[in-house]
């Protein structure tokens, strides 16, 4: 069953951004504006780690089971109104997924048809394909799999979106997947709608850069947006949508009910939020974001073009995991003055105290006193203990949280913690993460069907050596600066950053909220400068691009998490509020630059709501 090819434009609405999101936005998206396709992304890379253990202990399990929970509601609707559903929520188990879903359906008397897509878990087959001459080497290091050391408990290779394609164009109205990359779930159905072919590269990356825009949902309405101080009823921001065109171009927005805004600025965050430069791989094509630009056709409306084309790479990536050790947090507080000497003195107490029960200790103080303070609180300083350590028996109550609750009467004064707490008295595993690559010859890329057919989806025909990212210059700086009027004052007076993690690295893409801005900021933000304003890059590698188009310099800082956020034991794991640090920062910046507010482009706001729905079911519309 094929379906014709549409011309209007493809209506995708996301519903879920990881795993974890908000359990209303399905019931939202159903109370919304027309869609064609439902997309849900639930699968960060440790997600999929996360439940490989409840998979290999019952092997009905491995999926994202509250999915169910928000999908069973809305069954009857999404049949009566024609809409397809596409999600990743599938884990390590799309079929038993699949299985629990034609329950529901059969027991609805619905017709709803069900398909899954697999081929990503490769887990049991690294042994041969290791034997067969493919040493899965780790990304940063070259390291081959081998040498890890490690049992792995989970692999699995990134698919594209050719399989979502494929179950639609058989008449599947769900299709469940495991990992297949995130913009597949908005590519795959762009794909079946408009006819694309696997050659109409400019289409496909028009496509693609859809999908990452909308795969994080309320991101691109304001969530975790610098700017967040200029937006209309960010109480509550809603999920983002986009209009796919036949051409590969996409309008950006969102339902109009909802709460938050889609400016240029909400895309461009997402748009430099965890890419690797310019160039970004995809299986199904090689997208060059270098010529990508925004632009408001209308409230709540961007249009985003520009996106160029060419043959995807011949590996994809392969995230492999293993248990490493384990680890516990704990939290303690200082209070009054010399809190430099008596944190000094801590960490002291705390390193003499545990050593030979942890292999590694990290002591981090949060925030600083006020000058005068006017509550205990405001003379306050929190302080994040986290160890970890090979065995579990290193890091018991008697091993831990006792030691550290014997500090009360010889620790400093104003030390205490909080009794109200839950006491940290149960190490959690540690997953180490492996990120490889792997040729796509080795791939078994298939979807089976309602009816149990399954179909083979071969690699590219035209799949080539992956490109390299450009080389971007330092740029110079201008004459004219130094007769310029200066003031010291923090980057975010004339910018907005976006920050995020691909294993071991941190991604951060800085951008000009004024176009004004921008030929100071490009100057500015040099290689040399991050390392300035980024102390503990001093010793990384750090990569620089720059996105004129949108204003932006990107930086990849390598190494930045360690060997990934699952072991990192940093507070901010995997990197999220790298770019807000940045922004705090201060250096000088011209004064007819700076601005009172987050100036970039302002929303409207003509009285959305700022509140949830009173109850899930009080949002939906059949």
């Amino acid at each position: 069953m094929s379906e014709p090819v549409r011309r209007e434009p493809l209506v995708v609405a996301s519903f879920s951004g990881y795993y974890g999101d908000r359990i209303t936005a399905l019931d939202e998206a159903m109370a919304g504006d027309p869609i064609h396709v439902l997309i849900g992304d639930y699968l960060a890379e440790i997600t999929l780690a996360g439940i490989s253990a409840r998979y290999r202990k019952d092997p009905t399990q491995g999926y994202a089971d509250y999915f169910v929970r928000q999908v069973q509601p809305h069954l009857p609707a999404i049949a009566a109104r024609g809409i397809k559903l596409v999600t990743n929520a599938g884990g390590l188990n799309p079929r038993g997924l699949a299985d629990v879903l034609r329950g529901l359906i059969r027991e609805a008397g619905l017709s709803l048809k069900v398909a899954c897509v697999e081929g990503d878990n490769v887990l049991d087959r690294l042994g041969m394909l290791q034997a067969a001459g493919h040493p899965l080497s780790h990304l940063d290091t070259g390291e081959p799999l081998s040498a890890w050391g490690r049992t792995p408990i989970s692999a699995n290779a990134y698919l594209g979106a050719w399989g979502i394609t494929a179950a639609l164009r058989e008449g599947a109205d769900i299709v469940l997947c495991g990992r297949v990359t995130d913009s597949s779930l908005t590519l795959g159905p762009a794909a079946w709608w408009h006819g694309w072919q696997q050659a109409d590269w400019d289409r496909l990356a028009g496509g693609v850069v859809a999908g990452h825009i909308i795969e994080c949902g309320p991101h691109a309405t304001g969530g975790n947006f610098s700017g967040f101080a200029v937006l209309p009823a960010i109480t509550y921001p809603g999920f983002v949508m986009a209009e796919l065109a036949a051409d590969g171009s996409c309008v950006v927005t969102k339902h109009a009910r909802d709460g938050g805004a889609v400016t240029t600025d909400t895309v461009t965050a997402q748009l430099v939020y965890e890419i690797q430069g310019p160039m970004y791989l995809n299986p199904d094509v090689t997208v060059d974001l270098g010529d990508v630009r925004c632009e408001s056709v209308g409230p709540d409306r961007i249009r985003v073009s520009g996106a160029r084309g060419a043959p995807p790479p011949e590996t994809t990536k392969v995230a492999i995991f293993a248990t490493e050790g384990w680890q516990i947090v704990s939290w303690a507080f200082v209070t009054g003055i010399d809190v430099d000497r008596k944190l000094a003195l801590l960490r002291a107490q705390l390193h003499s105290l545990l050593a030979g029960s942890v292999d590694q200790l990290e002591v981090t103080a949060f925030g600083t006193p006020a000058a005068q303070p006017e509550s205990q609180a405001e003379a306050t300083v929190a302080v994040r203990i986290a160890a970890c350590a090979s065995e579990r028996d290193q890091l018991t109550e008697e091993q831990f949280f006792l030691k550290l609750n014997s500090l009360y009467l010889w620790s400093v004064p104003g030390f205490h913690t909080d009794s109200g707490a839950e006491r940290a008295l149960k190490p959690q595993r540690r997953i180490e993460y492996w990120p490889a690559l792997l040729h796509v010859s080795q791939l078994s890329h298939r979807v089976t069907l309602e009816d149990g057919r399954t179909l083979e989806m071969p690699p590219h025909p035209q799949a080539a050596p992956a490109v390299s990212q450009p080389v971007h210059p330092e740029p110079g700086r201008s004459a004219t600066d130094s007769r310029r009027a200066m003031q010291r004052a923090p980057l975010g007076r004339i910018a907005y950053a976006r920050s995020g993690d691909k294993g071991g690295n941190s991604n951060v893409g800085l951008w000009a909220a004024q176009p004004k801005a921008w030929p100071w900021l490009r100057e500015t933000l040099t290689t040399d400068m991050l390392r300035r304003l980024l102390p503990q890059a001093q010793d990384l590698e750090i990569v620089r691009h720059e996105f004129p188009n949108i204003r932006a310099v990107h930086f990849i800082v390598r190494g930045h998490l360690g060997r990934g956020g699952s072991t990192n034991l940093q507070a901010d794991q995997v990197g999220k509020a790298l770019g807000e640090f940045l922004l705090a920062r201060q250096l000088d910046i011209p004064v007819e630059l700076l601005v009172d507010d987050y100036a970039g482009e302002r929303a409207p706001a003509p009285g959305r709501p700022t509140a949830a729905p009173s109850s899930p079911t009080a949002a939906v519309r059949s």
